[in-house]
């Protein structure tokens, strides 16, 4: 099949579009780069710079590559910034999220999976959190996501779009040749060995104070390599299923203060920690629970305990201490 991956180029639809190729899929990615690598895109897949906003573009895209499926990925993901800048949230992940269904539409293509997120619970009223739980998100991202799995929903019951939503909790780690590079990075592994690899780097813990066995904040690490995996999973089967939603999880929640004792133990290295003011619409806990996925889907996290997560993270970083400016490819 001839996959399109939007926002290809970013930390998780890169390395989706990596086991994609190696299933021996025709991978296109769309990116505008505002966020995401050309040199993160795996070898095998055709890169095309373009933004999802813009319909006619994607429309030639869609026609030319005979697109027969879609992974979306792309859109404005940091959750701090979503609360003081929430139309940027609205604009790339609702607005230009419309224009993608719309064009999908007219062109033909009707199985869509999208990369949803975690945040569209807000504080859970109870753990591990099931697709059922109440749905109150605390920050425009979450909100965001929210808006369009709604939008989903509707375009299912009115058009016949078939659509799986994956509600992915803290992807983490790396595969043996893409990794994440964030640029500002606010994601705590990388962040973590930033302090590990620079004795002058001080991690910032965002709050020690919240309700939890440390008081720091608990989250469902999940290796991207399984996120990636539950993925492919749901594009064999969304047109089967036509309509659903599922959390990608672990199922085992991990302190700031766990994730730097494991990330100490796995480079023998100390981190120099520090006591930061909490951030804006961070939930104290978030832990999902998997079952659905892996009872419908059949998938199961096979690379997400804390250590594997972690050396996966560790060896990348070291084979690219600059993120992806150290790496030298030739374009494809």
């Amino acid at each position: 099949m001839n996959i399109l991956i939007t926002g290809g180029a970013g930390y998780v639809g890169a390395i989706c579009a990596e086991e994609l190729v190696h299933a021996g899929h025709k991978i296109l990615v769309l990116d505008d780069l505002s966020t995401g690598h050309r040199k993160g895109v795996p070898r095998g897949a055709v890169f095309v710079y373009g933004d999802v906003g813009d319909a006619s573009h994607l429309r030639r895209i869609l026609r030319r590559h005979r697109i027969g499926a879609v992974m979306h990925f792309a859109g404005a993901t940091l959750v701090e910034k979503s609360m003081t800048e929430p139309r940027y949230y609205f604009e790339n992940n609702v607005q230009k999220g419309l224009t993608l269904l719309e064009t999908l539409l007219d062109v033909g293509v009707m199985d869509l999976v999208f990369s949803s997120s975690a945040a569209v619970y807000g504080e859970p009223v109870s753990t591990p959190i099931t697709e059922d739980h109440p749905t109150k998100p605390i920050n425009a991202y979450g909100e965001s996501k929210l808006m369009f799995e709604k939008i989903l929903d509707w375009y299912h019951r009115a058009y016949g779009i078939n659509y799986i939503a994956l509600r992915y909790f803290n992807a983490a780690g790396a595969s043996a040749n893409l990794g994440e590079d964030h640029r500002p990075e606010t994601h705590i592994l990388p962040r973590v060995l930033d302090a590990v690899m620079n004795s002058k780097v001080s991690f910032s813990i965002y709050g020690d104070d919240y309700p939890t066995r440390d008081g720091t904040c608990v989250r469902d690490y999940v290796h991207v390599a399984d996120i990636a995996q539950a993925h492919i999973l749901a594009l064999r089967r969304v047109q089967e299923i036509g309509h659903g939603i599922y959390n990608i999880g672990h199922g085992k929640g991990c302190s700031i203060r766990e994730v730097i004792r494991t990330v100490e133990k796995v480079t023998g290295k100390p981190v120099h920690a520090n006591i930061a003011p909490r951030r804006a619409g961070d939930p104290a806990t978030l832990v999902a629970s998997p079952k659905k996925i892996m009872r419908e889907l059949g998938w199961r996290p096979r690379h997400s305990d804390l250590v594997t997560i972690v050396k996966s993270a560790w060896q990348w970083r070291q084979r690219h201490p600059n993120g992806y400016s150290e790496v030298r490819r030739r374009s494809e």
